[in-house]
Order: C-alpha cells, then sequence, then structure tokens
C-alpha cells in the first residue's frame, strides 16, 4: 500500500493524473482541459491549472501558449539509447553514494516499496506496477537528499515510462527489484549498482 500523504488538492490531483498518464490512461499528444478536469475532480480552475503547471515542469506534459498542455512524448528511437543512459549514470551515481549510509529505515521503506511491487506483478495491475517502479527508483535518487538530482532525474525518468514495456511476466520485474534489494542488504555495493543498472532499459 502506498504511504505517501498528499495534503493539498493540487498535490492530489497531480498524483491522480501523474499515475493515469503513466499507466497509458491518456494517449501520447492528448489535450487536457482545465474545465473538463475542474468538472470531473468538483474544484475551481485554479487547482487543476497548478496540477497541470507541476506536471509540465516534471515533464510529463507539454504547455504551448494559447493552445494548453498536452501528453508529452515518449522519446523517439534515435535518441532512447541516450535516455537510457543518462538514467543509469544518475542511479548508479545515487546508489553508490548512499550506500555506506544506507540505514535499516532505509531497508524496511525498500522492502515496503518491494512488497508493493509484487502484489502489483501478481495482480497484472499495470497501473500499479508503474507507480511502484518509479517510487522504488525515486526513493534511491532522493535518499542522496540532493535536489538538483531528483529535479534532473524526474524529467527523464517520466519521459521513459511514458512508454512502459516490461516482460512477458511481470514478477520479472519483480525478481530484478528483489535482485536489487538483496544486493544491498548483502553489503555488495558493485553487485547492487549491477542489478540496478540491469533493471533500466
Amino acid at each position: 500500500m502506498d504511504t505517501v500523504v498528499y495534503r493539498t488538492i493540487r498535490e492530489q490531483i497531480a498524483h491522480r493524473l501523474r499515475n493515469e498518464v503513466l499507466a497509458g490512461r491518456f494517449s501520447q499528444g492528448e489535450p487536457l482541459r482545465e474545465a473538463k478536469l475542474a468538472k470531473r475532480f468538483g474544484v475551481s480552475r485554479g487547482p487543476i491549472r497548478d496540477a497541470l503547471l507541476q506536471l509540465t515542469q516534471e515533464g510529463l506534459l507539454t504547455g504551448q501558449p494559447n493552445v494548453g498542455v498536452k501528453v508529452s512524448q515518449s522519446p523517439s528511437e534515435a535518441i532512447r539509447p541516450l535516455v537510457v543512459e543518462l538514467r543509469k549514470q544518475i542511479e548508479g551515481y545515487a546508489l553508490a553514494a548512499i550506500f555506506d549510509d544506507i540505514t535499516p529505515d532505509d531497508l524496511a521503506r525498500w522492502d515496503q516499496l518491494l512488497e508493493g511491487i509484487k502484489s502489483a506483478c501478481a495482480a497484472a495491475d499495470l497501473p500499479a506496477l508503474v507507480a511502484r517502479d518509479m517510487a522504488f527508483h525515486r526513493s534511491i535518487v532522493e535518499r542522496t537528499g540532493d535536489p538538483d538530482l531528483l529535479a534532473i532525474w524526474l524529467p527523464i525518468v517520466i519521459r521513459m515510462m511514458l512508454h512502459y514495456s516490461r516482460h512477458t511476466d511481470l514478477m520479472e520485474c519483480y525478481a530484478e527489484h528483489e535482485r536489487i534489494v538483496k544486493a544491498i542488504k548483502a553489503g555488495k555495493k558493485q553487485q547492487a549498482v549491477k542489478a540496478l543498472l540491469a533493471n533500466i532499459w
């Protein structure tokens, strides 16, 4: 179960829309209309506008003056290898940087996220899997405590998640994340980083 608490209306709406876009409930290039969303969520257009701005800053949406926002496109096949490599560099750096300072609280958090991934895979719940997969990797980057690193990583991973394709057997996704956590618990830095990078493709 996800434990993040979103305090403001903007945060709640951004969270819902983010998950829906990443789960493919909106097509790439599809416009998102303030008025329609305000009616759907039963709020004024102000929180909707703020939520859409946040998602635009994250790279999930693309905005154009006097046109509005639409769902961003996933990276083209030409640049996808570059995007994958950038993400690997950031996450590999993050895990190596925090490795010697990992605490029991960190391990408990990763165990919780791992269980969420396992449940989503077992249920073939793609929306939940996308959200929990992203939360797992985000927790590693956030653990560095460097907001600039997170700001660089976020639009990269979001663009990759727009075209979320995993194994035919979703449980292999769980197995990949389990290998990362097992290596961390064993104190094997190189093996943990290698397992993390193998999960990014």
